[in-house]
C-alpha cells in the first residue's frame, strides 16, 4: 500500500497496485461485495445465498490427482487382468479411435504391479498404493463407472472442472460461489492450492462469463512448494492500522469518483471492493494459514516435516483450516507443469508408487481429522483425476495410456452412502458398464448435495442461459446416504 501522503494514483496505478500488491489472494477472489450490476442478478457474495433446496453439506474439498491414476492399479481390483496377464484382446482404445477412428484395435492386457487387500467392514479393495487412505474405506463412497469427454489432459482437465472441453466456461467452484454466496465475509469463497499453469490453468478456477467475484484464489503454484507460496503485503511494518485505515478510505474516496461515471463496469467495482476485502484479509488470513498453530501430533499425522509427504500434507491440513474457516470450495491439487503431469504414466507405470506415497498419508490424515472435528458431517472430499488409464499396456509394455471410457472417483462425507461402491467397468476395467456416470452426472450430485438444482442455476450470457452441466446430467441419488 502507498503512504497517504504521496501523490494520489490514477485508475491504472489502482489496478496494477492491487494486483501486484495484494497478489492473487486479493486480486483473485476481487472482491467481498457483489457489483451493481452482478448484485441485481445474483445478490451479494458476502452474504450466504438461499439453495434451491435443503442442503447435505455446504461445501468441497476437492483432491485433484492431475495426469490420471490407473483405476485397476489404485481402487478398482479385477482379478481377470492377473489371469489374462500377457494376452491379447480386441479394445476399442480412445487415443486409436480419436486419431483414426477404427475400433477393435488388438492390446495386451497387462496386470497390476501391486497386490490388493481387503478393508474395514465394508470389505472394499484398495492396492497397495493407498493404504492410508484405504484405512477409511468404511467412510468412502466409491463411483466405479465414471466416464468423461476428452482423451488429451487439455480437453479431459477442462471438463473436470468446467464442464466443457474447449469453451472458455465457469469453474465448478466459481458456480458454488455464485450459487450459495459465501460463508466468511473475511476469506474467498473459492481457493485453489498449488493449481498447474498447464492443461487448463487458471481456467481451472476462474469465472469465465460469471462475475469477476466469483473467481478462485490461487495460493502457490504446481512449480514451488506450498511452504514456499507467500502472499505478498498482507502485513505493512511502515504504517499503523489506523494510518492505513485513513489510506485506504482516501484511495476509496478517489475510486468512488471514478465509478461514479462508469455505473455498469462490474470488473471496476471488483477491484474497488478488493480493496476492502484485503483490508479484512490482513487480519484474517495469516492466522488461517499460519500451521504453526497445530500441534506436533497433528502435524506428524499429515506427514508434515518429512520429505515425501510434506508439501501435499501442508496442502490438506491447510484445506482443513480454510474449510473450519467457511471457506465453500477448495481445490488441492497434487500435479505438475509439465506436458506429461505427475500421475500421466505412460512407459513408467511403476511411477505412480512415487505419486501415491506424496498423497496418501495426508489423504488418509484429512479424513480422519475431518471425522475427528465432526466436519465430516457438512463437508464433501472428492478424489479424483480427469480420467482413468488402459488395462492394456502401452507399446513398450511398461506404462499404461488414457482411458475416459471408465475410471474411480470417490466421496466421504456424511451426505453420501460410507463403504459403498456404486457402478462397474467390465471384467478387465476398461469400460465402464454398470450404472455410468457421467461427469456432468457427478457434477449434478455435487451441486445437489449443496442445495442446487443443477437445471436451474444458470446465468445469461451471449444471449442464452448456461449452467455447469450445459449438455446434459442427472443427479445419481443411490449414493446419496
Amino acid at each position: 500500500m502507498e503512504h497517504a501522503n504521496q501523490i494520489p494514483m490514477t485508475r491504472r496505478d489502482v489496478l496494477q497496485k492491487t494486483a501486484c500488491g495484494f497478489g492473487g489472494l486479493a486480486l483473485a477472489s476481487l472482491c467481498a461485495q457483489n457489483s451493481a450490476t452482478a448484485a441485481k442478478k445474483s445478490g451479494s457474495l458476502q452474504s450466504k445465498k438461499d439453495p434451491h433446496h435443503p442442503p447435505r453439506a455446504k461445501r468441497i474439498i476437492f483432491l485433484f490427482m492431475q495426469g490420471g491414476p490407473s483405476q485397476v492399479d489404485t481402487f478398482d481390483y479385477k482379478p481377470a487382468l492377473e489371469k489374462n496377464h500377457g494376452k491379447s484382446f480386441n479394445f476399442n482404445d480412445a487415443r486409436t479411435i480419436a486419431k483414426t477412428g477404427k475400433r477393435g484395435t488388438s492390446q495386451h492386457v497387462m496386470k497390476s504391479p501391486w497386490e490388493f487387500r481387503q478393508y474395514g467392514e465394508s470389505g472394499r479393495a484398495a492396492s497397495d498404493l493407498f493404504p492410508e487412505t484405504a484405512r477409511n474405506m468404511d467412510d468412502l463412497t466409491f463411483v466405479h463407472s465414471m466416464h468423461t469427454d476428452g482423451v488429451a489432459h487439455g480437453p479431459a482437465t477442462l471438463f473436470l472442472h468446467c464442464g466443457s472441453t474447449n469453451f472458455v466456461r465457469p469453474s465448478f467452484g466459481s458456480w458454488v460461489n455464485y450459487g450459495l454466496g459465501s460463508e466468511n465475509e473475511n476469506l474467498p469463497g473459492f481457493v485453489s492450492l498449488s493449481p498447474s499453469t498447464g492443461n487448463g490453468g487458471p481456467r481451472n478456477y476462474g469465472n469465465a462469463f460469471l462475475p469477476a467475484i466469483y473467481q478462485g484464489t490461487a495460493i502457490g503454484n504446481a512449480s514451488k512448494a506450498i511452504k514456499e507460496a507467500t502472499l505478498r503485503n498482507l502485513s505493512n511494518a511502515n504504517l499503523s492500522p489506523t494510518q492505513q485505515r485513513r489510506q485506504l478510505e482516501f484511495l476509496q474516496s478517489l475510486n468512488q469518483e471514478q465509478l461514479g461515471s462508469h455505473s455498469q463496469n462490474s470488473e471496476l467495482e471488483a477491484v474497488i471492493n478488493s480493496f476492502e476485502l484485503a483490508w479484512r484479509m490482513q487480519n484474517n488470513v495469516p492466522d488461517v494459514l499460519d500451521l504453526n498453530q497445530e500441534t506436533k501430533e497433528t502435524l506428524d499425522m499429515y506427514g508434515i516435516g518429512e520429505k515425501e509427504t510434506d508439501d501435499y500434507g501442508r496442502q490438506c491440513l491447510m484445506a482443513r483450516r480454510l474449510c473450519e474457516s467457511g471457506v465453500r470450495f477448495i481445490q488441492v491439487n497434487y500435479g505438475d507443469n509439465s506436458a506429461n503431469p505427475a500421475w500421466d504414466q505412460h512407459s513408467n507405470l511403476p511411477k505412480h508408487e512415487q505419486h501415491a506415497r506424496a498423497v496418501d498419508k495426508p489423504i488418509g490424515a484429512l479424513l480422519q481429522d475431518l471425522k475427528q472435528r465432526g466436519l465430516l458431517e457438512d463437508t464433501i472430499v472428492w478424489w479424483s483425476g480427469e480420467f482413468g488409464r488402459t488395462p492394456y499396456s502401452q507399446s513398450n509394455g511398461t506404462g499404461r495410456d488414457h482411458n475416459p471410457g471408465g475410471f474411480t472417483t470417490w466421496l466421504a462425507g456424511d451426505c453420501v452412502k460410507s463403504g459403498f461402491s456404486y457402478g462397474a467397468t467390465d471384467e478387465l476395467g476398461s469400460a465402464a458398464v454398470e450404472n455410468k456416470v457421467h461427469m456432468h452426472d457427478l457434477h449434478a450430485t455435487l451441486l445437489h448435495l449443496l442445495g442446487l438444482d443443477h437445471e436451474k442455476l444458470t446465468y445469461r450470457y451471449a444471449g442464452r442461459n448456461f449452467r455447469l452441466t450445459d449438455v446434459h446430467g442427472h443427479v445419481v441419488d443411490s449414493i446419496i446416504s
